[in-house]
């Protein structure tokens, strides 16, 4: 088709008269598009993908429409893959402006599960000529007898964001999904966007599927959009940073920063910050009530769409959000973008920057504001990281057990499979690609008989074999009970927060409501509340009275420090050292570092420190790799079991992203132990599960894996199972399959995904090649270090209140001060040891 087709003229006469101008990528699309290629498109926030994937399948319709004269709305042509609901509404708007904008019959469709019933049955009749859904939802829709009939005519599917779905099971959701679409078509066309991400290839891979793949390419877009990343720098930084010690003493200029912008987004990296900063907000600018607004997942919908409709049209001077804000929705009034605590990753820190500017020609502006004192190095060495383009990779999963037996009864309760064009289906899609005989057999073997362990029970023999050689799941009851429980993501059990009149403000952990007692306060939704009583599963509450409360605090949410953040970190303190760094960021933790090399050593990045102290709780041994909370917390556990191996002693262990300590009250001698293999990556498997209580870890996480393989319910809409019923349940399966099934994959599976989410075992085994090759400074101190410092602060919150807490860390302070050189003595002594 020549470039010159009545369709793409028409495109290009409807941005002319809307004052735009196409870009050259977003024409490269069109034409790959029309001449049957799929690819994914590289570009930064803000910059046009969404009219750069869609209007290819407009054009090549409009051509279509003129030469055999139909103009009606074609059945479902487009279908657009999003990972947010927030995301969905807002993308859907954008598509129905083209649609309208070009003066066609298309309709443009929503299916999340926000959807309405009614407009449910609506699409049940029929399927708008565009559809904006999830991966759940589509998945629900292949559980459906009429999947095939409504699904085949697309010509073309968008996977938005997919680098927030790539490195997931949603992604793995998404391939398979995916592979069985271009079974019935297979000139379907597949296109994936993305801003933020390292691994192109393999994300093209992932997204096209396993060979013999369609012609495909990498469209890169606009790359030098222009983003300004800072800095919020108080006058004055303690010697000693702790854990979010600065935090909201950094309200005040927050403030100031809002003041200064037409409309600001505050990111925080979890629920619970959120709320307190929401709340200290209002409580100093009490005139700014209505005008700031508070958006997080564990909202009630309506109050989620309030806030995003107030930022579209510029009512609201701030809005404190999480992750939930993160993604593509177009907030044009946002002209800044504060990033409360660090990031910990270059992707994250463009992606939320990406929020403000978001139009071509805008900068996008982000201002970190960080919550202890090395977190200045943090942004520091996240800006230089995103300046040079080094972007986290997103690491796919592969063969995903737990996920191809949910898969597999999906489409038995649709349509149902032949063995042999199912198993081959499965394979062209990437992630399992490498899918043994053996894999294939036990997963059918589960869903058909419950496996070897489950056999007996009827609930977990799902599938059957039908009279004409299909597998089909004939109980009703079951194909009803799975199509509730599709989907990966898993969270504790859910608490609905209702007034007692009947509001519902959102829900919260079960966990978290099973510790207060009526006529407890607490925080949520930006509002002071007390619990009344708590009944099937909701809390009702009303009003609180001012006074002490407590905020909900979440599972998860801890962001891991990224590979290229943690690079970045000791690149700057190299730079330090050599007193060529410039950052400003760096000269506000001057002092800081000055004392640490004063007292200790700050590292180079071709340095391993490892420090040695005696305090009254015992002999501590501090280690500083910068590869991140995660990896630390697994090197912890490993040299407290190696130490211990040679020698009878006990540990303490406490860690953050920076370093590691390692506590006895037994002395013991490190430099034997770094001379004699505490760094070695032989058997570092099984010395892994050893340092850990594997077990109980994977026991944890099966539960997830019971969850998404359909091994446990839980529970019918109004009527959840509780958390301790989920754990339970999934506890005892786990023991069955240990005892009487212990080659079962899903066992396996729970322990390389322990070892993997929990402890980046990948990331951890290079950490250890490269200590094993760094030189090591020991350095023995009389007191604990600056670096040390916050290390031991996270023991401590461990076992104290946030007041005694805060008592005890003054004390520390003044007792570190007292102990200090003055500021010329450690600047003279500074200046001798770098000499």
């Amino acid at each position: 088709m020549s470039a010159s087709s009545a369709g793409l003229q028409r495109l290009e006469a409807w941005f002319a008269a809307n004052g735009w101008r196409a870009f050259d990528f977003q024409r490269e699309v069109w034409s790959a598009y029309r001449a049957g290629e799929s690819g994914l498109v590289h570009s930064a926030t803000g910059s046009g993908k969404t009219l750069a994937a869609f209007p290819g399948a407009l054009a090549e319709w409009m051509d279509e429409a003129e030469g055999s004269g139909e103009a009606s709305a074609p059945p479902l042509t487009v279908l657009w893959i999003t990972p947010m609901r927030a995301l969905a509404a807002d993308t859907a708007q954008s598509l129905q402006r083209a649609v309208d904008g070009l003066g066609l019959a298309w309709t443009v469709g929503l299916r999340t599960g926000d959807t309405s019933g009614a407009e449910r049955a609506k699409q049940a009749r029929r399927l708008p000529s565009t559809l904006v859904t999830t991966p759940e939802s589509l998945s629900l829709m292949l559980s459906q007898a009429d999947a095939r009939q409504k699904l085949s005519a697309l010509r073309l599917v968008v996977v938005d964001e997919w680098h927030e779905l790539l490195g997931s099971k949603r992604g793995v959701q998404v391939e398979l999904a995916l592979a069985r679409l271009r079974r019935w078509n297979p000139a379907l066309r597949t296109w994936g966007l993305s801003a933020t991400l390292g691994n192109l290839e393999e994300a093209l891979e992932r997204l096209t599927g396993a060979s013999p793949a369609p012609a495909s390419r990498i469209v890169h877009g606009i790359s030098d959009k222009r983003v300004a990343i800072d800095t919020l720098i108080p006058p004055g930084i303690d010697r000693f940073p702790w854990a979010g010690h600065l935090g909201l003493a950094m309200l005040e200029p927050v403030i100031e920063a809002i003041e200064s912008a037409r409309s600001t987004l505050v990111f925080t990296n979890v629920r619970s910050a959120a709320e307190m900063w929401y709340q200290a907000i209002l409580e100093a600018r009490p005139e700014w009530a209505g005008l700031v607004g508070l958006h997080h997942g564990s909202l009630d919908t309506d109050v989620r769409r309030w806030v995003e409709q107030g930022l579209k049209e510029g009512r609201l001077k701030a809005v404190v959000a999480t992750s939930s804000l993160d993604l593509g929705v177009d907030f044009s009034p946002v002209e800044r973008v504060l990033q409360i605590g660090s990031a910990k990753g270059v992707a994250r820190l463009l992606q939320r920057a990406g929020r403000s500017g978001h139009a071509p020609g805008e900068v996008s502006r982000a201002t970190c504001v960080p919550s202890h004192a090395l977190e200045f190095v943090e942004a520091a060495a996240a800006r230089r990281a995103a300046i040079a383009g080094r972007i986290e990779a997103r690491q796919p999963l592969d063969r995903p057990l737990d996920l191809l037996t949910q898969h597999l009864v999906t489409i038995a309760a649709g349509e149902g499979f032949d063995e042999a064009e199912m198993k081959a289906e499965v394979r062209s899609a990437r992630a399992f690609r490498d899918l043994t005989e053996a894999e294939w057999r036990w997963a059918l073997d589960f869903v058909t008989r419950g496996g070897e362990a489950l056999k007996a029970y009827p609930e977990y023999c799902k599938v059957a074999l039908d009279e004409d050689g299909r597998y089909r799941v004939k109980d009703a009851a079951i194909a009803r009970r799975h199509r509730m429980s599709i989907g990966t993501i898993v969270s504790d059990a859910a608490v609905n927060v209702c007034y007692l009149r009947g509001k519902r403000l959102g829900h919260v952990e079960e966990s978290f409501i099973a510790r207060l007692s009526p006529g407890d306060a607490f925080i949520f939704a930006g509002q002071l509340l007390e619990l009344v009583r708590v009944e099937n599963m909701t809390a009702y509450v009303r009003a609180g009275k001012p006074g002490s409360a407590v905020i909900p605090r979440w599972d998860g949410g801890r962001c891991p420090l990224s590979s290229e953040v943690s690079q970045g970190m000791r690149e700057l303190l190299q730079l330090h050292v050599e007193g060529r760094e410039d950052e400003p960021e760096m000269r506000a933790v001057k002092r800081l570092l000055g004392l640490q090399q004063a007292w200790s050593r700050v590292p180079r990045a071709n340095e391993l420190l490892v420090e040695q102290v005696q305090t009254r709780e015992g002999h501590h041994a501090f280690f500083y790799p910068f590869e991140g909370r995660q990896v630390h917390m697994g090197l912890s556990a490993l040299f407290a079991h190696r130490i211990a191996r040679g020698r009878a002693a006990s540990f303490s262990l406490s860690f953050t992203d920076y370093g590691f300590e390692l506590v006895s009250r037994e002395a013991f001698e490190l430099l034997p132990l770094l001379k004699g293999g505490l760094f070695s990556t032989e058997n570092l498997l099984p010395d892994m599960l050893a340092s850990l209580n594997a077990v109980e870890l994977s026991k944890r996480q099966f539960r997830e894996i019971a969850r998404v393989a359909g091994l446990v319910f839980q529970g019918y809409p109004g009527q959840p199972k509780t958390n301790r019923q989920v754990q339970a349940t999934s506890g005892l399966i786990y023991e069955v399959f240990a005892r009487w099934d212990p080659d079962n994959p899903l066992l396996g599976q729970a322990e390389r995904e322990v070892l993997e989410r929990q402890l980046e075992f990948s990331r951890l085994a290079e950490a250890l090649r490269r200590m094993a090759a760094t030189p090591v400074v020991l350095r023995r101190t009389h007191k604990p270090t600056p670096f040390a410092f916050p290390i031991m602060v996270g023991r401590f919150r461990e076992k104290l209140t946030s007041e005694k807490l805060a008592d005890r860390v003054r004390r520390m302070q003044l007792e570190f001060d007292r102990a200090a050189p003055p500021e010329d003595e450690a600047a003279a002594l500074q200046q001798e040891l770098f000499s």
